[in-house]
């Protein structure tokens, strides 16, 4: 069994027992228990339910493990024959997701 989510602007495809890594929720903390609710998709064994665009009575319970920085990446700008360039480093703040259960 398996869903399709919106969170943080993007879409997931979670099943029972993954981590999942989304944009950084700043709401909660290490520890806390948080619902996805817009589900937009659900597959089980009776067959697939798709929402329009979301599915009613559909939550997504999982657990905040923990909060972080993903890997440095480099943004460069170059202008040729100019002598410009600048290089600039980023790295995202996420959220780890532990999926307990999907309840439905």
């Amino acid at each position: 069994m398996y869903a399709i989510i919106e969170a943080s602007g993007k879409q997931y495809k979670v099943e029972e027992g993954i981590t999942l890594f989304t944009e950084k929720l700043k709401d909660f903390a290490e520890g806390d228990q948080v619902v996805f609710d817009r589900v937009l998709l659900l597959k089980d064994n009776s067959g697939v339910k798709v929402g329009k665009p979301y599915l009613e009575n559909v939550k997504i319970v999982g657990k905040v493990v923990r909060h972080g920085r993903g890997k440095k990446i480099r943004v460069v700008k170059f202008r040729p024959r100019k002598n410009y360039h600048r290089v600039k480093g980023h790295r995202q703040w996420f959220t780890e997701v532990l999926i307990e259960k999907i309840e439905y």
